[in-house]
């Protein structure tokens, strides 16, 4: 039985419904493979840029999450409680492992290639100088913290079957799996904006928790060094001091502007609330809070 076409209104097969013709032979010339590498080359870092992507935002809310840990903590200059150590310890094994995923994509100039996507090491820097303070009530230097980020990617390049040998016999203490390490698995390492911006972010939250325990305890958060107590209000102002004597960095301007206005509000929040405290802080009885439940609500009408 042979085969049926549609036809128009003059009988002829419609070209739709006909055969197909024969695929035409791609055209091959001297600049073919040149543009074939190309096309490699664009999809792998669009593949790239995805992983590295995905891998930041991650990151990006771990870090958010250790950051929320942190505030629950009352007092400075002193080591964390178990239960709160216990859960930055867990977010950093994660983060660990995040960081070692990417590690290798974003080696040599894609350090700086993927930069944009990594804006996560700001948010992990800000989470980790936090910490910092929280025990030691100083700010963690530069290369100090490098050294940090470098060994948190290396801890989660540690091998599956090293990590289901130890699960199988005992949990690993923290020195068994410090020596685990690979010193040649590739490390992500922080830029001197990284640092920056991230030690910008961290004035809000040392404003949120001088908020917060002010509140809570009815002084401003200090050290236990004796006679030498340093407040939190104190450390406000060396910060924004050294922020203030930097030079204005070339490069994105509006975001350095933008961040150093914020900073200046942290810090003048912290001041007027230890002003606050200090002042009227004799006329409140001990664990006064402000009542804020009504703050907003609209005057009665007379």
């Amino acid at each position: 039985m042979s085969s049926s076409f549609k036809r128009d209104r003059h009988g002829n097969a419609k070209k739709s419904d006909g055969p197909k013709p024969a695929a035409k032979p791609a055209v091959r010339n001297a600049y073919t493979p040149m543009f074939e590498n190309l096309r490699d080359e664009l999809d792998a870092h669009h593949d790239r840029r995805d992983r590295v992507g995905k891998a930041s935002r991650d990151i990006t809310a771990l870090s958010k999450k250790l950051i929320f840990s942190l505030q629950r903590v009352r007092k400075i200059d002193q080591d964390l409680p178990s239960d709160i150590q216990a859960e930055i310890d867990s977010r950093l094994t994660e983060i660990s492992k995040l960081l070692a995923s990417i590690a290798p994509e974003v080696q040599g100039i894609n350090r700086y290639r993927y930069a944009r996507s990594l804006v996560c090491l700001e948010e992990l820097v800000e989470a980790l100088t936090f910490a910092h303070y929280i025990k030691t009530q100083t700010l963690i230097g530069y290369d100090e913290l490098c050294l940090v980020v470098e060994d948190l990617t290396r801890r989660g390049a540690v091998s599956e079957d090293a990590v289901m040998a130890d699960a199988d016999e005992q949990q690993p203490t923290a020195a068994e799996v410090k020596s685990e390490v690979n010193p040649d698995a590739p490390a992500i390492s922080l830029t001197e904006d990284d640092y920056v911006y991230g030690v910008f972010d961290l004035s809000g939250e040392m404003m949120r928790f001088a908020t917060t325990t002010s509140a809570l305890t009815g002084r401003m958060a200090s050290g236990d060094t004796g006679d030498n107590q340093r407040t939190i209000v104190e450390d406000m102002h060396e910060l924004g001091s050294f922020f203030e004597m930097l030079p204005l960095r070339s490069g994105n301007r509006i975001t350095w502007e933008k961040k150093l206005e914020v900073m200046r509000q942290s810090v003048r929040k912290v001041e007027k609330l230890g002003y606050d405290r200090m002042i009227r802080g004799s006329e409140r009885p001990e664990g006064w809070v402000p009542d804020l439940s009504s703050a907003d609500q609209p005057e009665p009408e007379e």
